[in-house]
Formats: structure tokens, C-alpha cells, sequence
């Protein structure tokens, strides 16, 4: 039989067609695929019931008028009975069988002369010991086209011997001229309180309802969550991203000694950053006492480091300097930069002393006094981050530094045998972090688990590093951060916001600020991953030629890279805009504010109604925005 005879072709499309009706049989037993559950009443029921309340949104709402009728009735029967007076027919009225019980008994209540086909609920009007009234819901009504009901209700266990009463009240929504209004008017010589009817012309006019004014405080929070995602995620993904690019990071290579050196230092830097941040702390708390006091500590501190920095930097070459002259530039720079933090902080505490003041004194615009305190507190924070930061990189491009020195001035023996300590230091230091960061989560407790054999492991991968490349002694650390980076942000753009926003609502709480962190950080790694990749598809021409001028890498970038990448990371991150849009609808359900959070609400309190208006709001905001970013795209991208 030959390879492409007509009969080998059709016994594979046989095979290949059981193949399928095999494959969807299983998808059907595995995913439950029941159509008895369609034919349930109780189902179809619920099915129409929830079909027309989604199409009836709860968006428009009218004044309501209510008609209350009353009658008295005693709990228990007093002393020789009681009989009900007459009641008034020339409206409408209510006649309870029998006109006394006790507590707890059922009596027929019967209505006449009520506004046809309308209903609504009847109450027991219980006395206190105060000598007021307390309203309990007993049941509700509807009147028939005659205006005539009858229920049988139970009275409520308050017995008292005043009379008490029996109230009935009808709501009708009222868009037009309506001219009747129910109103308790006077007392009777036997302390009952009677309803007088006097007519009132009033015209009411249809508005949004509460629903629909939440709805649109909701969608105001979605937008600006997906808003402050985007833009964050974006200033924090284009950095990123050049670190997760393969064409540019994979002839980037360094000595081994350069870079144990940097890596041992590292830490130690981050401390005395951390150090110098607390002591910038205590210098800034010296002006701590109001607005005035803030801003003379700005001018004093802003001009000590203008002229720190003035006499620091040099205007000639610096190599021309001599040796105590770079030392005292070198402490002069330091000190600028602890008289920086200092100022820094003593601007974070200007903008919350004035962000708080402004509080309250700016009518509508009162968010623009919580921008300003809340730029304090970030800024605060931020401090000791950046100046941990600034701390580590520093003393590492020390190391660096002084790792260059050694491959350039040192004989090869000494180069040799400083390779392997300094590599090996630098893998434990590297091995003992990773085991502790497993202790902190795990909380194992075994020192020798978590910190002397990973140490030990840290020593011999750094070692054995080292002996790889003994011969040109480069390490290729540009390919390593590559595939670190890569890795980074496929196991983050791996959790899904979803995940990420119930650990943001421990942190923060329930609210929108929740939802913007988890959007925010997911959206840095999947842009950081997206830019990446068009970095990597870029034209190699203009990047050799400018290379090729001796441009440093971060010239390279400017005048080689982005100009080639600026349009498509437009068109990107207008496309991440439109995803953050419709999940920050998603991530309300786990408590990150928004539309989402009332909508989940409402689908759980099955007030489909309501739902339904949370849905109509995302599906306009949703095809608005696409139809924006569209018209963007095509006149940037």
C-alpha cells in the first residue's frame, strides 16, 4: 500500500475523526455537561427571574409617595372586649377579624378601597413603656384590581393595655403630577392617631439612583486604579526591561575579582545607607516644628550642599588632581549627599504639614491637600530606600572598582590566587541570603540547613566559577542578569492579579489602593517582559554604528534603542491600559476596590438589578477606552 494511497487517507481521517469524538466525550464527562439541569422548573424559574432583572438595571429611580391606613387593635382583649369603631369608607380603610386577640394569633386582615393591583407592607404598631410606638413588620399585601386584599397575619408578642394599632403602607414611584399625600394629622379624645387626606399638586422629576451613583464612584476608582497602574508599572518596566534584553546584555562581561568584590560590598553598603538615612533623620527632626521651620531647614540645607557640590566636582581633570585633593572631593560629595537625604526628608515633612493643613480649607478640592500629604509619607519611605540603594551600588562600583585595579596593576600570581577567596566569599555571601530568605518564610530554624551548608555550596559554585574561567578570567555577567531577569518577571507574570491583590488587601487593606498595587506590580513585569522582547527585535545596524564611536552603553541606548522602540512601547502600553481597565474589574471581587467590589456585592446579595448596572457601566467604560486608545494608536504609533 503506498504512503499517500486515497485508502491510507481516509482510514487516517477515520482514525483522526474518533480520535476527536473521543476527546470531546472526555471534555464532557470532565466537565460535568448535564442537560437534565435544564429541564428543572425551580432552574427556569430562576433563570427568567435573574434574565429580567439584568435587563431591568436599577438605574433610574423615582420620588416614592406612601399611603398609610391605619386600625386599632388591642393585645389581648381587654376587660368586656372590644369592638372596632366604624371605619371611614370614603377612602381607603382596613377591618381586622377580630378586632382584639392575644399575642401570637392569627387574625384576618382585610383591605378595601387601596389603589388597584398596588402592594406593599403591613406593620404592628406596638406601644412602649416610653409611651411611644414601635413598628414590626407582620406581612405584606397587594390589592387586587377591585382594591381589595386579604392576608392572614399573626400579631407580635407585644401585649399591652393601650390600644395599639395595625398600619398598611402602599409605595408608588411618581414621574409626573401626582395629588395625594397621607399624613398623620391630629389625636382623637381616645389617643388614637387618625389619618387626614388633603390633596397637593407636586411635580417629581426621575434621577439616577443610589445604585447608579455608586456605580459611577466605582468606575471613577477603576479608571484611576488601571490609571496609576499603567503609568507606574510603565516608568518602572522601561528601566527594567533593557536588564531582559539578550541582544544587549550578551557580550557585557566582567572580571571575576571585579565582580566577588561588588557582591561582597553590596550588603555593607546598604547598611551604612540604611545608617545614614536614621542620621539624616535626627539632623532633619532639628527644623521639625512647623511649615516655617521646613522651609528655612530646605534653604539652609539646599545651600550647604550647592556649595559642597560646587567645590566637589572638579572643572579640570580630576586625574590631574592629587591624591588628598580627591579624598576631600570624595567626603565632600558624601557629605552632599547626607545633607540631600536630610533635605529630603525635611521636604516630606513640608508636604504632609501642609497637605494636612490644606484639609478641609479647599471645599471640593480637599483630594489636592491629601495628594500633598500623601507625597509626604512616600516620600519618607522612599528615603530609606533610595539611600539603601544609593549606599550598596555605591561601595559596589567601589569594589568594582578596586577589582579593576587589581586585574590592571597586579601580577598574574597574585591575580591567581585572589580569584578563588574573593569568588568564593562572594558565592556564600550570595547562598547564605537565599538561605535565609528560605529560613524567614519557612521558619526552619536550623542554622546549619539554612545557613553553613548553603554557605558551603555558595563557596564551591564560587570557586569552581572561578576555576572555569581561569584562562580569560571574564565572567559573562551580562547573560547571567539576563536570564535572572527573565526568570524575575516570568514567575511574577505568573500570578495573576487576582492572587496578588488578597495579599495587598492584608497589607493595606480593602480599597482601590490594593487593587493599584497588584495591578501595578503585575503590569511592571508583563511590560518589562513585552518591552524586552521588542528590544530584542530591534535593528542591529544603528546599534554597532554607535557602538562603534565609543558611546558608553547608556549612550547607546539613548541615540540606538529608543528611537527604534518608542512606537511600539506607546502601542504596548495603551494595550496594558485596556487590560488594566477590564481587570480591575476582576480584582474588586478579592477586595481591591472599584466597580468589581460593588458588583460583587450585589451578585452576592442576588440583587441582580443592581448587578446588572455595574455591568452596563463596564461594558460602556471598556468599549469607551478601546475606542480612545485605537485613535491614539493610530495617530502616535
Amino acid at each position: 500500500m503506498m504512503k499517500g494511497s486515497p485508502l491510507r487517507r481516509s482510514l487516517a481521517l477515520i482514525f483522526g475523526m474518533i480520535a476527536l469524538v473521543l476527546v470531546y466525550a472526555y471534555g464532557f464527562e470532565k466537565t460535568d455537561v448535564n442537560l437534565d439541569e435544564i429541564q428543572s422548573e425551580s432552574r427556569q424559574e430562576n433563570l427568567v427571574r435573574v434574565l429580567r432583572a439584568l435587563a431591568n438595571p436599577d438605574l433610574i429611580t423615582y420620588e416614592r409617595v406612601e399611603t398609610e391606613v391605619a386600625t386599632p387593635i388591642y393585645t389581648p382583649c381587654p376587660a368586656g372586649g372590644y369592638e372596632a369603631p366604624a371605619p371611614d369608607t370614603s377612602g381607603a380603610y382596613l377591618v381586622v377579624t377580630p378586632p382584639c386577640a392575644d399575642p401570637k394569633t392569627d387574625v384576618l386582615v382585610e383591605g378595601f378601597n387601596f389603589e388597584a393591583n398596588k402592594g406593599g407592607p403591613i406593620f404592628f404598631l406596638g406601644a412602649t413603656d416610653a409611651g411611644g410606638t414601635v413598628r414590626l413588620q407582620m406581612g405584606n399585601m397587594e390589592a387586587d384590581e377591585n382594591g381589595y386584599f386579604a392576608v392572614t397575619l399573626r400579631t407580635k408578642n407585644r401585649p399591652s393595655d393601650v390600644e395599639q394599632a395595625i398600619l398598611s403602607v402602599t409605595r408608588e414611584n411618581v414621574g409626573s403630577w401626582f395629588d395625594r399625600v397621607e399624613v398623620w394629622d391630629d389625636t382623637n379624645n381616645n389617643g388614637v392617631q387618625d389619618l387626614d387626606r388633603f390633596t397637593e399638586r407636586t411635580r417629581l422629576s426621575p434621577r439616577f439612583s443610589d445604585t447608579a451613583v455608586d456605580t459611577w464612584e466605582g468606575i471613577i476608582e477603576t479608571v484611576f486604579m488601571a490609571f496609576l497602574a499603567t503609568t507606574i508599572g510603565t516608568i518602572l518596566a522601561v528601566p527594567l526591561s533593557f536588564f531582559a534584553a539578550r541582544n544587549l546584555m550578551r557580550n557585557i562581561t566582567t572580571p571575576v575579582i571585579t565582580i566577588a568584590l561588588g557582591v561582597l560590598l553590596f550588603p555593607f553598603g546598604v547598611a551604612v545607607g540604611v545608617l545614614m538615612s536614621r542620621l539624616a533623620r535626627i539632623v532633619a527632626e532639628i527644623f521639625d516644628a512647623n511649615a516655617w521651620t521646613d522651609v528655612l531647614g530646605l534653604a539652609i540645607l539646599g545651600a550647604v550642599v550647592f556649595a559642597l557640590l560646587k567645590v566637589s566636582v572638579p572643572e579640570e581633570d580630576a586625574a590631574e588632581a592629587s591624591r588628598e585633593v580627591r579624598i576631600a572631593r570624595i567626603g565632600g560629595l558624601l557629605t552632599a549627599a547626607f545633607g540631600a537625604l536630610a533635605g529630603l526628608y525635611v521636604l516630606a515633612d513640608f508636604l504632609t504639614r501642609v497637605g494636612d493643613s490644606l484639609v478641609g480649607n479647599l471645599g471640593g478640592f480637599d483630594f489636592l491637600g491629601r495628594f500633598m500629604a500623601n507625597l509626604g509619607d512616600i516620600s519618607a519611605l522612599l528615603v530609606v530606600l533610595f539611600a539603601a540603594l544609593i549606599g550598596g551600588f555605591g561601595l559596589a562600583a567601589v569594589g568594582t572598582r578596586l577589582g579593576h585595579f587589581i586585574e590592571d596593576r597586579m601580577p598574574d600570581a597574585i591575580k591567581k590566587t585572589l580569584r578563588y577567596p574573593f569568588a568564593a566569599a562572594s558565592g556564600a555571601l550570595i547562598a547564605a541570603g537565599i538561605g535565609w530568605i528560605i529560613d524567614w518564610l519557612y521558619q526552619l530554624e536550623d542554622p546549619t540547613k539554612t545557613l553553613w551548608i548553603p554557605a558551603l555550596v555558595g563557596a564551591l559554585v564560587g570557586m569552581w566559577a572561578a576555576w572555569r574561567n581561569r584562562e580569560q578570567d571574564r565572567q559573562r555577567v551580562g547573560l547571567t542578569t539576563y536570564y535572572v531577569s527573565r526568570t524575575f518577571f516570568n514567575a511574577l507574570r505568573s500570578m495573576e492579579p487576582l492572587v496578588m491583590v488578597i495579599v495587598f488587601v492584608i497589607w493595606v487593606g480593602i480599597g482601590p489602593f490594593a487593587g493599584a498595587l497588584a495591578l501595578g506590580l503585575h503590569t511592571t513585569v508583563a511590560l518589562a517582559k513585552l518591552y524586552s522582547e521588542q528590544v530584542e527585535s530591534i535593528t542591529e545596524g544603528p546599534l554597532e554604528a554607535v557602538s562603534a564611536t565609543g558611546a558608553t552603553r547608556l549612550q547607546t541606548i539613548i541615540y540606538a534603542v529608543l528611537p527604534q522602540v518608542i512606537p511600539p512601547y506607546i502601542s504596548f502600553t495603551l494595550y496594558r491600559w485596556d487590560i488594566n481597565v477590564r481587570m480591575s474589574t476582576i480584582i474588586g471581587f478579592a477586595g481591591g476596590g472599584g466597580v468589581g467590589l460593588i458588583l460583587q456585592q450585589n451578585v452576592t446579595l442576588l440583587e441582580y438589578d443592581q448587578a446588572s448596572v455595574q455591568m452596563l457601566a463596564i461594558a460602556i467604560v471598556v468599549s469607551t477606552l478601546d475606542f480612545l486608545s485605537a485613535r491614539i494608536r493610530e495617530r502616535i504609533v
